[in-house]
């Protein structure tokens, strides 16, 4: 059974859902996540029994944020904690998704663009 859109989230899966990248030994990088806890006051997870972090969506959708600004495009951890202070971190989703859109319309372009050459390869040698 899938867990729900809205409910929270363990600190591994948040991992997942932000595609960080899995040690040699296939852990998930957990302690970046809990790394920008100590970096950015505004991620505050939910630390229930035992120490357990759980992120709920808006805590997610801030992570997301903080990983495209340093992973994608290069921010450093002051240049973030700058953004994230300003009020132009709401443009931040408008940045992101057209990054994405931008990425996607590569790719389809590319994809395109080698079939083409295919075809034209393909009639040169049936001459």
């Amino acid at each position: 059974m899938d867990k729900s859109e809205s409910a929270y989230k363990t600190i591994g899966e948040v991992a997942k859902i932000l595609n960080l990248k899995s040690n040699k030994k296939g852990a998930l990088p957990t302690h970046i996540i809990r790394f920008w806890e100590t970096q950015f006051k505004q991620i505050k997870p939910k630390i229930l029994s035992s120490n357990r972090r759980y992120y709920d969506e808006n805590t997610i959708n801030l992570l997301k944020k903080v990983k495209f600004l340093l992973k994608d495009q290069g921010l450093t951890i002051n240049g973030v904690k700058k953004i994230l202070n300003n009020e132009d971190s709401l443009k931040l989703d408008e940045i992101a998704d057209k990054s994405i859109r931008t990425e996607i319309l590569k790719n389809k372009l590319l994809n395109i663009s080698n079939k083409l050459k295919k075809l034209k390869n393909g009639k040169k040698n049936t001459r």
